[in-house]
């Protein structure tokens, strides 16, 4: 029997059993559905983690203050004064394969004032390796140099947004803006592309919009902060070489503890070991979410299986036909296999149209994102066709197995 001739008698004889065919055919698309939906929201959750993890760099090591507070507090003080331009010095003179050390401290601002205008953007005394370690862009002006630093000079660059909510259209590079008490003058804008705002396995990637970045020497010079607090919040080393980072991070931390005198008062976050445990989660949750769904499609087969054996009870009398005029054993079976696959890529393609439709309903009920792959749409229709296709072969063997005299005799 030609494979043309077996698939269109497929599709008439489901063509005859409508609602049967219809809900057999609906475990297999749930089934599919399941395994699409699934894997795109975990390719979604892969991809943003891979965004996140390329916002880190992979070439980073991020140290960054703890908060302590209370008689935990006091002691840590007693033995290190937290994060501070010391660990700095260190790292650079100390640590090997070490590009740039970038140092940030946040202030809390009670007022941010210019020409009448205010924003609740916060600032932040930076120094000025962090375009070199941090994915921000200038729009206008320069950003911080060492001159600023070593001079304390009462400049600032300003996130896109605060600079919107502090001039509007107009110019804003060479204009002042007061900081509490403290006067500073714009000498950059950063572009609304460094805008983003998220965080990762812990690790704060908040936006640039509603930033106000000055030098940290200034920062911590010129503004009040609470003196228990650590200097600096957060270190950001970029090394040479993105291979070296876990090695690289065991001599800093070796340093570090020496520095601090033991005190546990700073993280070292490592952005290449996140990558590597967020693709071991990612992983294991494809796997978990995968047998799950592909239960949905154990339970389609045994319904293809179900209706094939039906089907053959029903037809036992034109097997014997068939057989009768020359039809070989092996046309029979080809015939319930191709009826079976049939059910199972129709079940199929309406199950990848289904999960693609709850991928993109997850998405926009919760801002999740998810990615609908070819991948996962090749694995889910391959696994339904040969679910559909081990499912039909017992009955087509029994409808092979007919004695075609037998046959002629069922009623």
């Amino acid at each position: 029997m030609r494979t043309r001739d077996a698939l269109a008698y497929s599709v008439e004889n489901l063509a005859a059993h409508k609602l049967r065919s219809a809900l057999t055919m609906l475990g297999m698309m749930f089934g599919v559905g399941a395994v699409v939906a699934m894997l795109s929201i975990g390719a979604g959750a892969e991809q943003e983690a891979l965004a996140m993890i390329e916002r880190l760099g992979l070439r980073n090591l991020v140290v960054r203050s703890k908060t302590l507070d209370g008689t935990e507090l006091a002691e840590a003080r007693r033995k290190s004064m937290g994060l501070s331009m010391r660990d700095i010095d260190a790292i650079k003179e100390a640590v090997p394969d070490v590009e740039y050390v970038a140092a940030r401290v946040a202030i809390e601002p009670w007022i941010v004032l210019a020409e009448g205008n205010k924003t609740d953007a916060k600032l932040l005394g930076v120094s000025e390796d962090w375009p070199d370690v941090v994915a921000v862009t200038l729009a206008e002006g320069r950003f911080l140099d060492a001159k600023d630093r070593l001079e304390h000079a009462q400049v600032c660059v300003l996130g896109a947004s605060a600079r919107r909510d502090l001039f509007g259209v107009g110019p804003a590079v060479g204009e002042a803006v007061k900081v509490n008490d403290v006067w500073l003058e714009v000498v950059g804008v950063l572009s609304p592309e460094s805008e983003g705002g998220s965080s990762f396995q812990g690790v704060s990637l908040g936006s640039t919009a509603r930033e106000i970045y000055a030098p940290v020497s200034t920062a911590l010079r010129k503004f009040e902060r609470d003196k228990d607090k650590a200097p600096l919040e957060e270190v950001i080393v970029r090394l040479a070489d993105k291979d070296a980072a876990r090695s690289t991070a065991g001599v800093l931390a070796t340093l570090l503890d020496r520095l601090h005198n033991g005190v546990a008062d700073y993280e070292l976050v490592v952005p290449e070991s996140l990558l590597r445990q967020s693709q071991k989660t990612q992983r294991l949750f494809n796997l978990v979410m995968g047998c799950i769904a592909g239960i949905s499609l154990v339970v389609g087969g045994i319904g293809i299986m179900n209706i094939m054996l039906a089907s053959v009870l029903e037809q036992t009398r034109e097997i014997g036909v068939r057989r009768a005029v020359g039809a070989r054993r092996r046309d029979i079976r080809f015939q319930f296999l191709a009826a079976a696959f049939t059910i199972s890529l129709i079940g199929g393609a309406l199950g990848v149209v289904l999960g693609a439709a709850i991928a993109k309903g997850v998405a926009l009920a919760t801002g999740w994102p998810t990615v609908v792959t070819l991948s996962s749409i090749a694995l889910a229709t391959g696994v339904s066709g040969a679910v559909g296709v081990a499912s039909g072969f017992y009955p087509a063997q029994n409808a092979a197995a007919l004695d075609p005299v037998e046959a002629l005799r069922y009623e």
